[in-house]
């Protein structure tokens, strides 16, 4: 585990791909947390196989705030293989700096929703990334996620279903550091 950070009362503490069999029952938890009713969802169900994909990757890295022995929420990614960056195909001129952190997840459980531990989480995740881009995919069917992403600096560049099961994601990406 990587040193604690503690931001406007949160307790966020940093992870890699060594810690996550002692995080990995959390981050499941969490999600289904956060999901809600349509954690019952097909693709939802796949939840795990994405925790352990983004997780068996060397770069790992997550962050999970807590509130004492509670965990709040998480966020995680890993650097992009580099010559593979996918969401170039959504550009006309990609940019000149384009090496890029895939911001795969972030969850907040109902009851800390509204109260600034996903934007703590986010900054927290991708402050002092050394990687110039940050991409994440956000449903299309969520507005109001993709909007609070803008908000921070993430701008839609197109659309993509990435599994013939999943839903339809917005491609978003933003210039690091957040602003």
């Amino acid at each position: 585990m990587e040193p604690t950070v503690s931001a406007d009362g949160l307790d966020i503490r940093r992870f890699g791909h060594d810690d996550l069999p002692r995080i990995r029952q959390t981050i499941i938890d969490l999600h289904a947390a956060a999901a809600g009713p349509d954690r019952d969802d097909d693709f939802k169900k796949k939840f795990p196989w994405f925790v352990d994909h983004w997780g068996g990757n060397p770069a790992f890295a997550c962050v999970i705030a807590y509130e004492g022995d509670e965990a709040m929420g998480f966020a995680y990614g890993a650097p992009a293989v580099e010559g593979r960056e996918w969401w170039r195909e959504h550009l006309d001129e990609a940019p000149k700096k384009a090496v890029t952190f895939s911001y795969s997840e972030l969850a907040v459980h109902p009851k800390w929703r509204k109260q600034g531990v996903a934007d703590q989480l986010s900054r927290a995740l991708l402050e002092e990334r050394p990687e110039d881009l940050a991409v994440l995919l956000v449903d299309v069917e969520h507005p109001r996620v993709q909007a609070l992403y803008e908000d921070w600096g993430f701008r839609k560049v197109g659309e993509r279903r990435p599994f013939a099961d999943s839903p339809l994601y917005a491609v978003m990406l933003a210039e690091l550091p957040l602003v």
